[in-house]
């Protein structure tokens, strides 16, 4: 399945036309699909590739190693995720794969000795910080669309619940796959937007409008947006928080990614817009805080875990 296309160059270009084409092509696109293969947002591919070099570097490394960064609770949202120990469809067996979370990494503090190494925390706080700016631009783009202040989505996003995850989906044979077992369980994603930056091996699927598993062909040279519960909340469905998955990895190479999710943060009531509720249009959504929704979820999908 080809992703819709947006290029955000002409956002930046400051002439009228070009930015409210940007606008309609994302408005568009996240209606129809939920998704965006984006352009032009200005990521350094110097920088995107030293994150998959220290993720790759990381995930290969021992298990000893690993274990020094483990993650804690959902609570903290915070290290690595041995492989198999997610359930992100609470119903289906253990995904295949391993992470490494890393919430609010800008403010937050982490002992020193819980990050693989000083430049390791540093190389992600750089990344963390480039991501960020452009969640920014793109809520002011989202804040247009839907004809709304430009820092409506903004004010309620000072990196408290906004996480960086690397991930790992290594090489496993059919006979080790359980039936309906995943490299990701189908899911949605919790909170406003996602940047998810891929290689070249695929295995990204969305559901489509029909209820059909629709292949993503990987292309490193666009970074992938999807629109999260909460987006969708807020519009009353106009946005869609699309379910994807990740099928395993059966075919001799391993899968790497990287997931950048832009969450409220936690005291934020998230309420249906006015503007999208009608006689054609009721309400579909209750009122939901932020922290307790996203934690939710969390928890649902880490069951294993203290909370």
């Amino acid at each position: 399945m080809q992703t819709p296309i947006v290029s955000f160059e002409g956002f930046q270009s400051g002439d009228r036309l070009k930015i409210l084409d940007t606008v309609s092509n994302v408005d568009r696109a996240l209606s129809d699909w939920g998704f965006i293969a984006s352009s032009g947002l200005g990521f350094s591919d110097e920088l995107i590739a030293k994150v998959f070099e220290a993720s790759a570097t990381f995930f290969l490394s021992d298990t000893k190693n690993k274990m020094r960064s483990a993650y804690l609770s959902a609570e903290e949202n915070f290290g690595y995720q041995a492989f198999a120990s997610e359930h992100l469809d609470p119903a289906s067996p253990a995904d295949l794969k391993e992470t490494f979370t890393m919430r609010n990494i800008l403010n937050a503090t982490i002992e020193e000795n819980r990050w693989p190494s000083v430049e390791f925390k540093e190389l992600m706080q750089l990344f963390f910080a480039e991501c960020l700016e452009r969640a920014f631009l793109l809520q002011r783009i989202l804040a247009k669309a839907l004809n709304l202040e430009e820092d409506f989505f903004v004010k309620f996003h000072s990196g408290q619940n906004i996480s960086l995850r690397l991930l790992h989906y290594p090489v496993c044979s059919s006979d080790e796959v359980q039936d309906s077992q995943l490299g990701a369980g189908a899911h949605t994603d919790y909170g406003l937007t996602t940047f998810l930056f891929q290689d070249s091996v695929g295995g990204l699927e969305i559901c489509d409008q029909d209820g059909n598993w629709q292949d993503v062909e990987p292309d490193k040279s666009v970074v992938l947006i999807n629109s999260g519960d909460l987006l969708e909340r807020w519009t009353n469905g106009k946005y869609r928080s699309t379910l994807h998955r990740v099928k395993p990895m059966t075919l001799g190479r391993d899968r790497f990614s990287i997931a950048f999710f832009v969450d409220p943060d936690s005291d934020t009531e998230v309420k249906v817009l006015d503007s999208f509720i009608g006689a054609d249009s009721p309400r579909k959504f209750s009122d939901v805080k932020a922290g307790d929704y996203i934690r939710g979820r969390l928890e649902d999908s880490h069951h294993n875990l203290n909370k």
